[in-house]
């Protein structure tokens, strides 16, 4: 019973000092920290250029169609990297191996089919 609340008791102390260093910190950073304000450094930031518009403009629905194909593909390569990862061992052990080698060539090619779909309706083409 004592060795189960020692765990516990070891996640209480960091947490403890964790929340008061960083209380520390903020309050050294208030105490010494310069607060000089002028219109550079209180300037529109974006990216490294001077911001063009207002916040209100509309954008291009390609925009989003480009980022929700960049997620699909993103998500295909989170599903690749443990099958690639387990490559070996699953060639080799005998029920195992061919189906989840099949399955993976068979979630590639409908994610292949789809680019092959997107790309040929021009969705990734930027007019």
């Amino acid at each position: 019973m004592l060795q189960s609340q020692t765990g516990y008791v070891s996640i209480a102390v960091v947490s403890v000092v964790v929340t008061l260093m960083g209380l520390a910190i903020l309050a050294i950073n208030y105490v010494l920290g310069p607060r000089r304000q002028n219109a550079v450094k209180m300037a529109t930031f974006e990216c490294g250029s001077d911001p063009i518009g207002g916040a209100r403009n509309r954008f291009s629905v390609k925009f989003y169609l480009v980022a929700i194909f960049f997620i699909v593909f993103d998500i295909e390569s989170v599903f690749m990297y443990p099958w690639a990862s387990l490559y070996r061992e699953m060639i080799v052990e005998p029920g195992f191996g061919m189906s989840t080698f099949v399955e993976m060539f068979v979630f590639v090619g409908i994610l292949g089919a789809g680019l092959a779909y997107i790309w040929r309706r021009g969705a990734l083409d930027w007019d």
